[in-house]
């Protein structure tokens, strides 16, 4: 299962150094110019993975965004708006690799914003984030960038509240503009949606309380998350795994049932409970069909 890429990887990975500020609190924010992180020219694609951080990206040059399922593929401007929910990665055509980009966490806008940052359409799973910028729009954007990047290196001590609103104001921008059609399917869709589908399935875990629940428990919990019609989701998984979709839950939801039952001391309402049963009996049923043994005498074993 790839790791989940945190801001301390990205820094590392990218700018071979941690800002000291970088533990500060979980709505840390900064904002980067695009050549810095190509300073030797050496450029190592991101792996397709899945982040713990939000990131909108100004990218000039020939690029190919890969985003879910999907891909859309731009030479000249783009703002690109990314989500911790989806996993993405950018491939770079060209040696134009100018531009920007901010990342942040959710709880930086979790304060000034009436609805989470999730719910605008830019960052929604299924949304569109990607907007084509012509000369001008370019300019205005780079403007805020500008502006972000002189704000954040300033002593001001109310300057994110600054930066919250040239985020806002270019996010407000982004929606004026009409959002890109150009995303196209992947010819290798099937690999990519299982691999989000595969994401989804383990942020779930690991269970780490009784109040803690598992909540994506069918096809079609995922296929709404993914905005996918269900048949296409499950086509996509047993193309590529050979397995159903129900198996692949069922499967991660015994292992995991193990795990609680042998490491915790957790009651079996308990367990049944945090795994998305409504009775324990049904709980008692699945792990027996899946593990010919009852919960309890597996854990007594």
């Amino acid at each position: 299962m790839p790791k989940t890429e945190t801001i301390e990887d990205f820094y590392k990975q990218k700018l071979n150094y941690l800002p000291e500020d970088l533990q500060q609190g979980l709505g840390y924010f900064n904002v980067i110019r695009a050549e810095d992180c190509y300073k030797n020219d050496v450029y190592v694609p991101i792996s397709y993975t899945r982040r713990d951080f939000y990131k909108i990206s100004l990218a000039r040059g020939k690029n190919v965004f890969h985003y879910a399922d999907k891909s859309l593929e731009v030479n000249g401007s783009a703002l690109i708006f990314f989500n911790p929910q989806v996993p993405y990665t950018v491939e770079s055509l060209s040696d134009d690799r100018s531009g920007y980009f901010c990342i942040f966490k959710e709880s930086f806008f979790t304060e000034s914003l009436r609805n989470s940052i999730s719910s605008l359409p830019m960052f929604k799973i299924g949304g569109k984030p990607a907007y084509i910028l012509n000369e001008e729009q370019d300019k205005q954007i780079s403007d805020i960038f500008m502006r972000m990047i002189n704000e954040i290196n300033s002593d001001y001590v109310y300057k994110y509240d600054l930066i919250r609103n040239y985020v806002t104001e270019m996010i407000h921008s982004a929606m004026k503009i009409e959002p890109s059609e150009k995303l196209y399917q992947h010819p290798d869709a099937n690999s990519r949606i299982t691999s989000v589908f595969t994401e989804l399935l383990e942020r779930q875990f690991p269970i780490e309380s009784p109040s803690q629940r598992f909540t994506l428990r069918s096809a079609k919990d995922f296929a709404e998350k993914l905005y996918v019609h269900v048949n296409h989701l499950n086509r996509a998984i047993k193309t590529t795994t050979g397995k159903t979709t129900t198996d692949l839950i069922s499967q991660r939801l015994v292992n995991e049932a193990q795990a609680l039952l042998k490491h915790t001391d957790w009651n079996i309402s308990e367990i049944s409970y945090c795994l998305g049963f409504e009775e324990p009996a049904h709980f008692n049923n699945f792990f027996k069909k899946q593990m010919q043994v009852a919960p309890s005498a597996y854990r007594s074993a």
